[in-house]
């Protein structure tokens, strides 16, 4: 939904920010509901200067001291610039959570569909995050390979989940909003042929195919274990696994 034209990114000014804030922080007392948590929108906020988001943190616990945990979307392209104490610094200051859409572990199915990323980015960006103190949320999407790449999207979504643990992984189920013709056409460009999505017992196979490659998994830094969910509207069969 980011590609569509009144979607166009932009840094909402400090300013505005701040004005969003003490309209929270009013009507927190008015009705005496102390606010808690506090999610960075509308995209990946991680996309901004490490200078920015401290002001954007500092802003957030001088108008809500209750905020005991701060969470964004992140590429993992967008961490590559900040260092482990630029997102320390950003973890000191409330950032607690980040939500990084991997979609895949595997390099063909990222080329398909133009992700811009690899597994490697995608571990670098991981890793850098836990050592930050950040706790990492991964999401995959089930069917994005169709049927012509299940099994090595299978593969490299788990062997991308083995090489950096998060202390949470999500699995989706692929949706085509745009269309199936705009998805398909980089498998097709790619030589993999007509794009098959999957069926709802295979994309289960998917499933169950991820959490059989993921037994033994070692827990993240500073985590009892990595907690798998599949609670999405999306998901054929919900489930919730530590």
């Amino acid at each position: 939904m980011y590609t569509q034209p009144q979607q166009s990114y932009r840094q909402k000014p400090l300013e505005e920010i701040a004005s969003d804030l003490r309209l929270a922080s009013e009507l927190a007392s008015a009705y005496g509901a102390p606010v808690r948590r506090v999610f960075l929108a509308d995209g990946d906020a991680m996309g901004q200067p490490t200078a920015r988001l401290r002001s954007i943190l500092e802003l957030i616990r001088e108008s809500l001291p209750t905020v005991s945990r701060v969470s964004s979307y992140c590429l993992p392209r967008n961490v590559r610039s900040k260092s482990v104490e630029d997102l320390a610094s950003l973890c000191a200051l409330g950032l607690r959570t980040l939500y990084v859409g991997c979609e895949s572990g595997d390099d063909e199915v990222l080329r398909c569909v133009q992700k811009g990323e690899t597994r490697e980015s995608s571990v670098e960006a991981l890793r850098k995050l836990q050592a930050a103190g950040l706790r990492t949320s991964v999401m995959i999407l089930h069917g994005l390979g169709g049927r012509a790449l299940s099994a090595q999207h299978v593969r490299g979504s788990a062997q991308l989940i083995l090489e950096a643990p998060p202390h949470y992984l999500s699995t989706l189920v692929v949706s085509f909003p745009l269309g199936l013709d705009r998805h398909a056409s980089g498998f097709e460009a790619a030589g993999h042929g007509p794009f098959e999505p999957l069926s709802p017992s295979e994309l289960l196979g998917e499933q169950r195919g991820l959490l059989e490659a993921l037994e033994g998994l070692v827990p993240p830094m500073g985590s009892r274990g990595t907690i798998f969910r599949s609670d999405h509207a999306s998901n054929y069969l919900p489930l919730k696994v530590a």
